[in-house]
């Protein structure tokens, strides 16, 4: 059976992480400010939308490196 563990373990952290990524998905868009700050670029034509959140990512990269940093610890 040892050799199935670490594939066991690995697997349950794998979906241990969908799930996670699932759950933050479904509360993005409950968060007001998130993808309409100042700074993200919103580029509209008649036909074609080009929508880069700049400023909302730099945001939810410091978030997720103060998480780490803390968990770290």
């Amino acid at each position: 059976m040892e050799p199935y563990q670490s594939l066991a373990k690995l697997m349950i952290i794998a979906g241990a992480l969908i799930l996670a990524m699932g759950v933050i998905l479904l509360l993005i868009p409950k968060v007001p400010f998130l993808g309409k700050l100042p700074g993200d670029i919103i580029i509209q034509r008649k036909n074609f939308t080009f929508y880069f959140p700049i400023v909302s990512l730099i945001i939810v990269n410091v978030i997720i490196y103060l998480l780490f940093y803390l968990f770290k610890k």
